[in-house]
């Protein structure tokens, strides 16, 4: 198995449709596959531009714990998705983005780190984009502003292989801390920073 690098994005539950909407404005403009249904715990319905296991039939998570979305994301270009481009394609748009995909987003409502808490885990489906997604500052961001923009608490980029994740966004701002670091020895110390806004 090759390198499964991802961003994991932290928020409260409240959030997910929010969060869910914002990771769809990043989609390709142009629809590549029929829209998807998909119902939320507590019943909110919300259409998105991705598939679902590979198939755009309604799915309801009101008794399911987790959604797996396979998407296609635009990005800014940067150096490193520039070089990305150049040996792997597509080329850049005319508006100075790119599209990479699949990215696989595995969406847990009761998170592996706080039940409290879902997770939105977005990782890359080769070694080639899990490099890209550790290179490129635009990808980065990417993900740190969904964060913001979905209330989130927490962003991590995770390496998939026991390696400790990197906090590149806690609690409103942007950081470069380790997890099993000084100020965050294990997962807990680092949830137990998490704030609980009403954003």
């Amino acid at each position: 198995m090759g390198l499964v690098y991802g961003y994991d994005i932290y928020l409260r539950p409240r959030n997910v449709a929010r969060a869910l909407a914002n990771l769809a404005e990043l989609a390709p403009p142009a629809r590549y596959v029929s829209p998807l249904e998909v119902t939320l715990p507590g019943g909110e319905r919300i259409v998105l531009p991705f598939t679902s296991r590979f198939k755009s039939e309604p799915v309801d998570c009101s008794t399911s714990s987790t959604l797996e979305l396979d998407t296609s994301l635009m990005f800014d270009v940067d150096d490193a998705l520039r070089e990305f481009a150049q040996t792997n394609g597509p080329e850049p748009e005319a508006d100075g983005r790119i599209r990479i995909g699949y990215i696989y987003a595995t969406i847990r409502f009761k998170s592996l780190l706080h039940p409290g808490y879902t997770s939105v885990e977005c990782w890359a489906a080769t070694s080639g984009m899990s490099r890209l997604f550790a290179r490129s500052a635009n990808i980065r961001k990417a993900f740190t502003d969904l964060t913001a923009d979905s209330g989130g608490v927490c962003c991590l980029f995770d390496t998939g292989d026991g390696a400790p994740e990197q906090v590149c966004w806690l609690n409103g701002e942007p950081t470069q801390e380790i997890l099993s670091g000084p100020r965050f020895p294990d997962q807990r110390a680092l949830v137990a920073t998490w704030s609980d806004s009403e954003k």
